[in-house]
């Protein structure tokens, strides 16, 4: 049976530490010296926007221009005097953040679930490489001709739109998918999993093909079934992948907005509008670009703790070589 990785033991590491502890002044600023070019872009396009976003959330700018400082202000009217970002006197709750939310749930369980399934099924085929393709080939179309597939898909006319021509075909009315509150989000998601859930199947599927077969013939050799080989063997092995790919997903969703602007723009209403666009649609079309920096705040608040999890993670796994 093959092995795995053997673990370094901790006093190796211990002696690795000591050794670049007591390395040359020139030795130790060689890594400086080689990531200093990488470190001037993030601070450049990526550190000095994030506080200059902070400190205009601050202020009642009008545009990206500093007018007057008003403290939390921005952030005490996002998040009880602005319905179309949170609604707390509605049940359920409704708002840009509460759809986020709906998002995170439904998306990035439908995207894991299937492209789990698609990898798996994939594996069992004769033309592997052909269906893996053709699940894989949404994730190369842009979000933009996305959305106007899925226009084209869900139009109440049922001579252009796919799905009303088989609901009327069954004897069922047309319905306008992305023009009513209570289905256009599920509509809109429905559509954002068709193109990411091929990154899931490949993702999955390659961790999958390195769980080595031994381990799983021993597993059937000893009497388990596929269903308690998938799930006591498959599962916890391909158990940091998954956080992988959920990781991706949900920050894929706290920052979704094309498809949104192509489908939607929010509407009906403000029914289907996710923190992105309410923080384009406050900067550049409302013009309060205060207002606007706020939600991308509270946006950049949403993703920190996700990615802190994540590096977390990553650090509590054993050091291997």
């Amino acid at each position: 049976m093959s092995q795995g990785p053997t673990p370094v033991p901790a006093s190796e590491v211990r002696g690795r530490l000591r050794r670049l502890a007591q390395a040359s002044p020139w030795e130790a600023t060689q890594g400086l010296v080689f990531v200093l070019p990488a470190l001037v872009i993030l601070a450049t396009f990526l550190v000095y926007p994030a506080i200059w976003t902070i400190r205009l959330s601050l202020d009642r700018g009008r545009g990206l221009r500093f007018e007057q400082w008003v403290g939390l202000d921005n952030y005490k009217e996002l998040l009880t005097d602005d319905p179309s970002f949170l609604d707390l006197h509605r049940f359920p709750p409704q708002g840009a953040l509460v759809n986020n939310l709906k998002w995170m749930v439904l998306y990035t369980g439908l995207c894991i679930a299937l492209g789990l399934v698609l990898a798996v099924l994939a594996g069992r085929v004769r033309y592997e490489r052909l269906v893996k393709a053709s699940v894989f080939v949404p994730m190369s179309i842009a979000a933009t001709a996305v959305g106007v597939i899925w226009l084209f898909v869900y139009s109440p006319d049922p001579h252009i739109g796919l799905l009303n021509a088989i609901t009327t075909r069954l004897g069922a009315d047309p319905v306008s998918w992305v023009g009513r509150e209570s289905t256009v989000n599920y509509a809109i998601i429905v559509a954002y999993v068709w193109f990411s859930a091929g990154f899931a199947m490949v993702v999955l599927s390659a961790a999958l093909k390195g769980i080595s077969t031994e381990i799983v013939e021993a597993a059937r050799v000893d009497g388990a079934g596929e269903w308690a080989v998938f799930r006591r063997i498959l599962m916890p092995m391909i158990s940091l992948p998954l956080a992988v790919v959920a990781v991706w997903l949900i920050i894929n969703v706290i920052k979704v907005f094309d498809v949104i602007y192509i489908m939607t723009r929010g509407g009906p209403g403000a029914s289907s509008r996710v923190i992105a666009y309410s923080m384009f649609f406050e900067t550049f079309e409302n013009g309060r670009g205060g207002y606007g920096a706020a939600v991308a705040v509270v946006m950049l608040l949403l993703i920190v703790p996700i990615m802190a999890l994540n590096v977390r993670r990553f650090r509590s796994e054993r050091v291997t070589t």
